[in-house]
Order: C-alpha cells, then sequence, then structure tokens
C-alpha cells in the first residue's frame, strides 16, 4: 500500500536518497580533515609556516564539505517532507473513498469513531514515519557501516573497543524496545476509545447537560486519558534511562581509547605522531556509530507505531464491502415492491429480526408498515434501498431481485426518508441536491411545498442558499423533518419510505404533508413505517408486524375486524387520545 503510493514520487524518492548519500558522505569525510589538522600539529618536521599553510588549506576544504553536508540535509529535509505530506493526503483521499463503498454492517464492524482516528491519527503516524525513513532510518545503517569500517582503519588496534561498545549499546536498546513495545502497541486503541467518548459526549451534550452528566463524563474521559497517560509516562521513564546509559557507555569507550593511545605514543615519534592525529577521528567516529544505533533504535520503536498504523490502514483498504452490486449498467425499475419469504438476522445476532416475510405492493399504491416498538418496521425498511441484504429470501424491486441491480439504477428508483433528520452543514439547496444532483430551482419549490417545508424556507432572506449549520442544529426538529422529505422526494422516486419521518411535526403540519402525498405522489409507490395508526388509516395496504413476523394485511377497516394485533395497537391509541 506505502510503497505502491510511494511509487508516484520516484523523482522525489530518487532525490531524498541522493542527498541523504551526500548528507552521509560528507558527515563521514569530516573527521579526516580532523585527523590530517592533528597530525599536521604534531609534526616536528615542519615550520609554524607551513604548518599554518597546510592547517588552513584543510580548513578550508573541513568548512567547504560542512556547508556542503549543511545543503544536502536542507534538501532532504524538503524532499522527505513533500513526499511524506503527498502520501499522507493520498493515503487519507483513499481511505476516504474507501469508507463511502462501506455498507452499514461494514460500518457496524469497524465503529464509526475508529474509522475516524484511521483516516486522521493513523494517517499523520504514517507521515510521520516516512519522515523518519527518508530522513534517518536508511540514513542510519549507512552511518553506522561507514563509521565502523572507518574506525577500524583509522586505528586498527582499538578495534575491540569499537565491538563492545556496539554490542553493549544493541543490548541497552533491545531490552528498551522490548519494554517499550506493548505500551506503542496500546496507543491506538485508547486512541480510539477516548475520541468515541469525546464524540458521544458532544453529539450528546443535551443530554449531559439535562441529566447533569458532566462529572460521570469527565469521569469516564479522565479513565481513558489517564491510561494513555501512564502507558506514556512508561515510555518517558524507558527513555530517560536510556540516555544516561547510552552516555556513559560512550564515555568510557572514550576514555580507553584515551587510555591506550596515552601508552602507544611512548613506543615511537612516528607512532606518537600518527596516534595523536587519529584519535580524535577515532572518538568521532565512535560518536557516530553511537548516534547511529541510538537513532536507530529511537527511531525504530516509533515507527513501530507507524507499522500499526499502516496495519490499521491497508485493514480498511483491503476489506471486502460486505455488499457489492453487479453492474453499473442503467436499468429502467418499475415501483412495485415484492419480499419473496424474507428473514433477517443482524451481524453476530443469534436471534433473526424478520422471519419469513412475503407481500407484493403494486407501482403507485401507499402503504403502512405498523406494529410494536422492536417489531422490525425499519429493518423492513432498510432492506428496499439496499442498506442490508436479507439473510435469506429475496427483496424485489420492478421485478428485479436488488443484489442484481445497479446502486445508481436503486438509488434513483427509491428513496429513504429516516425518522432522525441528517443534515449536512452547508446550505439548504446543497442538502437538497443530494437527492437530485442538478435539481433546479423549480424542482426545489415543488418538494418543498409536497414536505410543507416551503412554510419557513420561503421567509428566509435567502431562501435555499440559507447557510445550514452542523447537523442542522440552526432548525427545529420539525424543520430538519421537512426538509430532509423535501430531500427524499425532490428526485421524483418510484419508490418511497417514510421511517416515522413525521414524528416530529404537528398534527397540522403532518395532514398538510400526507394531503399533498395523495395529491402530488399518485405514481409513486409511498411505504409509511409508523407508530400511530392514524398517519396510514387512509393507506391503501397496512402490513401489521409482530416480533419480526408479518401477522396481517390489508385495509384499516378489514385489519379493525380481523387482526387482533392491530385491534389492539388502535384501542390503545384510541384509549390514550380520549
Amino acid at each position: 500500500m506505502v510503497i505502491k503510493a510511494i511509487g508516484k514520487y520516484k523523482w522525489l524518492v530518487a532525490a531524498a536518497l541522493a542527498t541523504m548519500l551526500l548528507q552521509v558522505g560528507t558527515t563521514l569525510w569530516q573527521p579526516s580533515y580532523m585527523k590530517n589538522i592533528l597530525s599536521v600539529m604534531a609534526d616536528m618536521s615542519l615550520s609554524t609556516n607551513g604548518k599554518i599553510d597546510r592547517i588552513s588549506g584543510y580548513g578550508v576544504g573541513l568548512l567547504i564539505v560542512a556547508v556542503v553536508g549543511l545543503i544536502g540535509s536542507v534538501l532532504n529535509t524538503l524532499a522527505a517532507a513533500k513526499i511524506a505530506q503527498a502520501v499522507s493526503a493520498d493515503l487519507r483521499e483513499q481511505t476516504f473513498r474507501k469508507i463511502q463503498t462501506f455498507s452499514y454492517e461494514d460500518i457496524e464492524k469497524f465503529k464509526a469513531e475508529n474509522l475516524v482516528v484511521r483516516m486522521t491519527n493513523d494517517v499523520n503516524q504514517v507521515q510521520m514515519l516516512l519522515m523518519m525513513v527518508f530522513q534517518v532510518l536508511i540514513r542510519v545503517p549507512l552511518l553506522f557501516v561507514g563509521a565502523f569500517i572507518l574506525s577500524i582503519m583509522t586505528m586498527p588496534r582499538l578495534w575491540w573497543i569499537i565491538i563492545v561498545m556496539v554490542v553493549l549499546i544493541v543490548l541497552v536498546t533491545a531490552v528498551s524496545m522490548g519494554r517499550m513495545g506493548p505500551h506503542f502497541a496500546a496507543f491506538q486503541s485508547l486512541m480510539d476509545k477516548i475520541n468515541g467518548i469525546a464524540k458521544d459526549n458532544l453529539r450528546g451534550a443535551r443530554v449531559v447537560k439535562s441529566f447533569v452528566q458532566e462529572a460521570n463524563q469527565a469521569a469516564q474521559f479522565d479513565a481513558a486519558s489517564d491510561t494513555l497517560n501512564g502507558h506514556n509516562l512508561a515510555v518517558g521513564y524507558t527513555f530517560s534511562t536510556m540516555i544516561p546509559a547510552f552516555t556513559i557507555i560512550s564515555q568510557l569507550a572514550i576514555f580507553g581509547a584515551i587510555l591506550l593511545v596515552a601508552n602507544f605514543v611512548t613506543e615511537s615519534a612516528s607512532v606518537a605522531q600518527d596516534q595523536l592525529g587519529g584519535i580524535m577521528s577515532f572518538i568521532q567516529y565512535m560518536m557516530q556509530i553511537m548516534f547511529a544505533i541510538i537513532m536507530g533504535g529511537m527511531m525504530s520503536m516509533f515507527a513501530s507505531r507507524g507499522f500499526v498504523s499502516i496495519g490499521r490502514i491497508q485493514e480498511v483498504l483491503n476489506t471486502e464491502t460486505a455488499m457489492t452490486y453487479d453492474t453499473d449498467a442503467v436499468e429502467d425499475l418499475g415501483g412495485d415492491v415484492e419480499f419473496d419469504h424474507v428473514s433477517f438476522a443482524y451481524p453476530n445476532d443469534e436471534h433473526p429480526t424478520l422471519q419469513d416475510i412475503s407481500f407484493k405492493l403494486a407501482p403507485g399504491e401507499m402503504v403502512g408498515v405498523v406494529g410494536a416498538t422492536g417489531a422490525g418496521k425499519s429493518t423492513l425498511a432498510q432492506l428496499i434501498p439496499r442498506l442490508f441484504d436479507p439473510t435469506e429470501g429475496r427483496v424485489l424491486v420492478g421485478g428485479r431481485d436488488l443484489r442484481h441491480v445497479s446502486q445508481a439504477t436503486l438509488r434513483q428508483t427509491v428513496a429513504m426518508v429516516l425518522q432522525k433528520a441528517i443534515l449536512f452543514s452547508g446550505t439548504i439547496s446543497g442538502n437538497l441536491k443530494q437527492g437530485k444532483p442538478d435539481a433546479t430551482a423549480a424542482d426545489m419549490d415543488r418538494a418543498a411545498n409536497i414536505a410543507q417545508a416551503a412554510e419557513f424556507i420561503d421567509r428566509l432572506p435567502e431562501r435555499y442558499e440559507a447557510p445550514v449549520e452542523e447537523r442542522g442544529n440552526n432548525f427545529s426538529g420539525g424543520q430538519k423533518q421537512r426538509m430532509s422529505i423535501t430531500r427524499g422526494v425532490i428526485g421524483a422516486p418510484k419508490v418511497l419510505i417514510l421511517d416515522d419521518s413525521t414524528s416530529a411535526l404537528d398534527a397540522r403540519s403532518e395532514k398538510l404533508v400526507q394531503d399533498a402525498f395523495n395529491r402530488e405522489l399518485k405514481g409513486t409507490t409511498t411505504i409509511i413505517i409508523a407508530q400511530k395508526i392514524s398517519s396510514v388509516v387512509h393507506a391503501d395496504k397496512i402490513l401489521v408486524l409482530e416480533a419480526g413476523r408479518l401477522v396481517a394485511m390489508g385495509t384499516h377497516r378489514e385489519l379493525v375486524e380481523s387482526s387482533p394485533v392491530y385491534q389492539e395497537i388502535y384501542n390503545t391509541q384510541k384509549a390514550k387520545e380520549a
């Protein structure tokens, strides 16, 4: 996934690698100049002027190498930043597009807050990983190998000091990584949990305030936050012991090297000159080796979070959606609806929500669906626009099994208005055009009049360009519901499903909406999921559900006479009204 995404930017990758090699080369080259300078200073055969001339030449060369290395470092940072930003933007877009293809079942499996974290925090972790890869992780092994070889070439007699230092630093790094690994693995799941608590609290702010649950919400958030803080502190404590340990090891190695060189210089003048010139380079190479190991260890630990995030993003991108469509061909479907021995159970639910339901609806019929709470009314409605597929049986629209209908055709044929009116931030017209992208002002006027939304839209100075805040918070519940109905009818669907979508309307507005449906949607098959029988009393046909089964079907008059379940619901509601 990430390799493929990086492949789009091969020229930037080449630039990053080239500048990294330049940076490593200049870093490894600098100690040789220091060796030459010290060797000149220790050379007793040269005059003072000769020493100054040579040292000046080496100094200029050292300055040029340092400047070239600095330029390489700047260019490498720019190239790495561009790669990281571009790839992370691509991954974020791919993940969002993939989520758009998910069915209800897929989203329920991942959970909304989890998907948000994967698109934001996990992508940011991948971005940081890419920065480290092109700035540090590739440079570290090159620097380590180069410094190791050059240090031994500089002072072959002290090779064993390098080996001992490397072994000790690697052991400290391995132990530290082993302690910190589990803490890094827990970070992302805790981020999911914290994000979920914050989302629930903000979405349900009115409930929290109404029931004085601020302290309880704060306690839940604090508990999750404290757990995350504990993991961060554990990592911090480990780091606090790592750095001093590395420092002690390196200083002991330097002390040992200087002590041994002090013994070597007593052997002869030529040996003394060579050893005094090489000790500074040797120490610098030791520091580079230590730096490479420390940076490699630290970056590897941080990179582990990036690799976890790559796996989480990969899981989303590789998910085979639970619902696929056979073809993209545009078909013309009729408005008849049929359930053929349909049963349905939600994932991980042992008991089916719907059991062996069969019925046929003719085009243009107005059909009511009633039943007690939990009878399966909304589930039945969600099968018609194929938000879920039935566990058994078939759902047909226009005589075609929905499994063999293209998505575009189904969305053009079937529209659904939910009980909970969900509006997106933007404008009224932007929300209405979700039902018909090419809707004109005339289309919006017609639909708004049917849904009785024109009553308040016409009072707004901007009318359809009036702003809609997040989740439509600048409109009342009834207004949001009427706009939701407007969005459902604007595309003139052949099948319209109203899932208790007039529950927030007053009796007058609900009556006006029903009259408009009878008048304007005569050719539309209208399925009304209702809690109140008064909402469906004039329907051509009423379906009665009980415990997921279709127990009766007929007109209001027929059901009042023949269905005990319908009679009980009807009499209960009459008693409440009385």
